[in-house]
């Protein structure tokens, strides 16, 4: 059943929005299903939360009319709407202005971001950066170029051969360190939780990081990419492709089958590099940063 046909059988009245209860994340996860590779993110916080509520990560809102979730908003270090329409996306604001900002980011689908975004802009003041257009590519087979057989998991011995590559990474990315203001010892923890998990990949040699890539997250058919850095020294010289052909043969071998990722429109040698590889974009995503 549609929400439209929903809401003629019951009568729609307008939603409100509360925390979604462990009763419902079931009916959460279908909903952001629906559209699984651009929801990836949130649908991998409920997969977690349906065993151990606490690791959901933040908070999941719903915007709810007759005990049927309509739309959905993870609050977390990042805010992601799912399946949202002006009216959630209305009542979502309202709520955020209410509770004020402590997350560092609005992600996800261009519209709905972009639209939540105008709604609690006059509130929690000026981003950082807006980033509007974002393409949100996928693959579902193994690349058919040449993969570099020197990429391999980070063992977790190597984590300070790792990290200063990921702060560039960062710094380069976002713009800011992850290390000011006493990050340092929080952003070392995090990454080597993702070392630990086996989903960082390198090529590592005489102790050099030449190039590395993550994956931000898994569901049960999902990985996303994130994080991929290749040495300064080495840049422009055919490492990427190659380096990232291994990365998700590896990553569909023993994660998920199918691998997602979102780059910024202007990052054109990395737009290059994914069309190479046979990334196809689904979607549009915007970033707003704080």
């Amino acid at each position: 059943m549609t929400i439209s046909e929903r809401e003629s059988s019951v009568g729609f009245r307008p939603g409100v929005v509360r925390n979604v209860t462990q009763r419902e994340l079931p009916q959460a996860l279908s909903l952001a299903r629906q559209n699984a590779e651009v929801n990836g993110f949130v649908i991998s916080r409920i997969e977690a939360a349906l065993n151990d509520h606490w690791r959901l990560g933040g908070a999941l809102w719903g915007y709810v009319s007759s005990d049927y979730i309509h739309s959905l908003l993870f609050v977390g270090a990042n805010i992601v709407p799912v399946s949202t329409d002006a009216s959630a996306r209305g009542a979502f604001a309202g709520e955020l202005i209410r509770s004020g900002r402590r997350s560092s980011s609005i992600l996800g689908q261009h519209e709905q971001v972009l639209d939540l975004w105008r709604g609690i802009e006059t509130y929690w003041g000026k981003a950082r950066d807006v980033r509007v257009s974002q393409p949100f590519l996928v693959m579902n087979s193994d690349p058919t170029c040449p993969a570099d057989l020197r990429v391999r998991r980070v063992a977790a011995s190597e984590v300070d051969l790792l990290f200063p590559a990921c702060v560039d990474m960062f710094t380069e990315e976002v713009g800011v360190s992850p290390v000011a203001n006493g990050g340092e010892h929080q952003y070392r923890r995090r990454i080597a939780e993702v070392i630990d998990s086996g989903m960082a990949f390198a090529i590592i040699e005489d102790d050099s990081v030449l190039f590395k890539a993550e994956v931000g997250f898994t569901t049960q058919s999902i990985a996303q990419l994130q994080g991929v850095w290749v040495n300064p020294n080495l840049r422009g010289q055919g490492l990427a492709v190659p380096a990232l052909a291994a990365t998700i043969k590896h990553i569909r071998a023993s994660l998920a089958k199918t691998v997602t990722l979102y780059v910024n429109d202007f990052n054109i040698p990395a737009r290059r590099t994914y069309e190479q590889l046979g990334f196809k974009q689904l979607e549009t995503f915007a970033t707003v940063l704080f």
